[in-house]
């Protein structure tokens, strides 16, 4: 099955599923997916890896801000974090052989405007907080722009299925048994169940669009868990929800892309390795 029936097929099922339930949330998470879909997946499917690296540094750059809100960084700090992971994609396009060297400096360099001012009060955190953004926002999102177009489409659409499949396994096996235990202290919504849930719903996107790949699936699942927890981590310590509320039921770009830009580098490693 080729992406484009896929999700207009589950855009379909979902818009049903969504008018019986008459859930205002969900309502507004299916109006959401359906003006992002083609967003995202556009990019991918015309522009290929270009694509992919537009793509990519458009969301990182809506996400380093969200991101440097949470952490409180200065203005300062927040111009130069957007511009480092906007610089990510592009040499992820044109020099991946150079991306392994480029983050470890990029990070590195985020402790400059700290340096520059002489802050020796939040200059340790300024300069680590700055430096965690760089590598998890631009290097996950360069994934875009490495990974075959075909393979970014399937991570892309099996890490929102299975976002969806987390919260269906989480009401029906996540209320009692093993499938109850809460992951993590951070979340304790977040369950067994919901994992199960979120293998299945993954596990069948690669299965309808013709790549059964175990090491996929593990990509999509266990970022999508990691990335999830590492954003309630971050939000939990700023005293926040939501990374923004922009974003209709979602809250912020952040909040919506977290999975992601931890699959996508998993997923870049099980395919350089298979």
């Amino acid at each position: 099955m080729d992406p484009v029936t896929l999700t207009l097929g589950a855009l379909g099922i979902g818009g049903a599923a969504v008018g019986g339930a008459r859930n205002a949330e969900l309502t507004a998470r299916w109006r959401t997916w359906l003006i992002a879909a083609p967003l995202v997946l556009g990019p991918l499917l015309v522009g290929g890896r270009a694509g992919g690296a537009v793509l990519a540094a458009g969301l990182a750059a809506v996400a380093a801000v969200e991101f440097a809100r949470l952490a409180c960084l200065p203005r300062t700090d927040t111009v130069a974090l957007v511009l480092r992971v906007v610089a990510v994609p592009g040499v992820a396009l044109l020099r991946p052989d150079l991306l392994g060297l480029l983050l470890p400096v990029l990070a590195v360099g985020a402790a400059l405007p700290a340096l520059l001012t002489g802050d020796t009060e939040a200059g340790g955190r300024r300069a680590a907080y700055g430096a965690f953004g760089t590598v998890w926002i631009g290097g996950g999102l360069a994934g875009l722009a490495v990974l075959d177009p075909a393979v970014a489409v399937a991570v892309c659409l099996a890490v929102a299925v299975a976002d969806v499949g987390a919260w269906c396994g989480g009401k029906l096996l996540g209320r009692r048994g093993p499938g109850a235990r809460p992951l993590s202290p951070l979340s304790p919504a977040k369950t067994w169940g919901g994992v199960a849930g979120a293998a299945l719903g993954a596990g069948g996107v690669l299965l309808a669009l013709g790549m059964p790949s175990a090491g996929l699936l593990l990509a999509v699942v266990v970022g999508g868990v990691l990335g999830d927890l590492l954003e309630s981590m971050l939000k939990r310590e700023a005293g926040r929800k939501d990374a923004a509320t922009w974003l209709p039921g979602f809250g912020g770009l952040l909040d919506r892309i977290d999975s992601l830009l931890v699959a996508l580098p998993l997923a870049v490693l099980v395919t350089g390795l298979a």
